[in-house]
């Protein structure tokens, strides 16, 4: 029995990451609209999820935790091309109906400009035309930090340090949702359970961390990340509570940590 429920906190770890993903993913593939969801998201889960790769070469830690990296990353860029080829689509149409409107019909469809990786464009990075232009960045990244690491892996400060530079970024997900609502004063368009999906996932990876004798990063970094929940379920018990001025702007629905 002991054996089994190991086992069963072993799966969750690895995949629990992703389920908040898959309805998220379902969602825009049934909609065709992803705005509700920043692919700056997969940026920082991609960053983090590297490192921790790199961290486990310089000290081995739980199989489950390295798994689920992986499975995070192949995630990710699922995600990420999904998004890529919606936003992609939408913008061609919302062209033809400019032209629609303009009855424009001797002027010839331009596509959107497209914006490459190879462009060193700042103005439109993370925000290019193709996702084979993702899959570079995340490869330059990874061969680049890759061989830092092997440069440096007999050092157990810079290890250490990649361990902790690797889940403060995962843990630091959470923070942009918060001051957004700071912001707004309000939690309009915010899943709530989604945020109880957060907080339970994030409570039971922290119990799995300190239980199994995780590297002390992992624990630390839990710990921010439940803080961080709390802090948001705060918040909606507030601002529902005592509500305060309106937001500014209209805020997209969101299912998962966003930027």
């Amino acid at each position: 029995v002991r054996r089994l429920a190991s086992w069963g906190a072993a799966g969750a770890m690895v995949f629990g990451g992703v389920v908040p993903y898959v309805p998220q993913y379902r969602d825009i593939r049934r909609s065709q609209n992803a705005e509700g969801f920043s692919t700056y998201v997969c940026l920082v889960l991609l960053v983090a999820n590297i490192l921790r790769i790199l961290f486990w070469f310089g000290r081995r830690f739980e199989s489950p935790l390295l798994w689920q990296s992986i499975i995070m990353i192949i995630t990710m860029l699922l995600m990420l091309k999904l998004c890529t080829e919606v936003r992609v689509s939408n913008e061609l149409n919302i062209k033809r109906r400019s032209f629609a409107a303009a009855d424009s019909k001797d002027e010839e469809i331009k596509a959107p400009p497209k914006r490459s990786y190879l462009d060193f464009d700042l103005n439109y990075f993370w925000h290019w035309s193709k996702f084979t232009d993702y899959v570079q960045c995340v490869l330059t990244f990874a061969g680049v930090t890759g061989y830092i690491t092997y440069l440096w892996l007999d050092s157990s400060l810079f290890v250490e340090t990649l361990g902790f530079l690797a889940v403060f970024t995962e843990a630091m997900l959470g923070v942009p949702q918060l001051y957004r609502n700071y912001h707004n004063r309000s939690t309009e368009g915010m899943s709530v359970k989604m945020v109880l999906m957060w907080t339970s996932g994030d409570t039971f990876k922290t119990v799995y961390f300190i239980l199994n004798q995780a590297p002390f990063q992992f624990s630390i970094c839990g710990l921010l990340q439940v803080f961080v929940d709390i802090a948001i379920l705060l918040q909606v018990y507030l601002y529902s509570s005592y509500p305060q001025k309106p937001a500014s702007h209209p805020v997209h629905p969101a299912s998962t940590k966003a930027l």
